[in-house]
């Protein structure tokens, strides 16, 4: 399944597997609420990382976020 979402003013793909046991509204809600709190406090690598956002997948409990580059991609627990 596939959503999208508004961060730093750009929408954003957010992928879901089938398979996943929380409902959809609860993951995105916890999704947004991470990625603001991370680009506001997080360390430098992952603000890279978000800065150049270009979509994220959401596996079981963790959100791989996907930028232009390869080597800033990153994995985000979400519970």
């Amino acid at each position: 399944m596939k959503m999208l979402i508004m961060f730093q003013n750009k929408p954003v793909p957010v992928y879901f597997t089938t398979d996943n046991k929380q409902p959809v509204q609860k993951v995105l809600k916890l999704l947004t609420s991470a990625l603001d709190h991370k680009i506001n406090n997080g360390k430098q690598a992952l603000k890279k990382c978000l800065n150049s956002l270009i979509s994220i997948e959401i596996e079981g409990s963790e959100a791989i976020l996907h930028s232009k580059s390869e080597n800033d991609s990153l994995a985000l627990s979400l519970f």
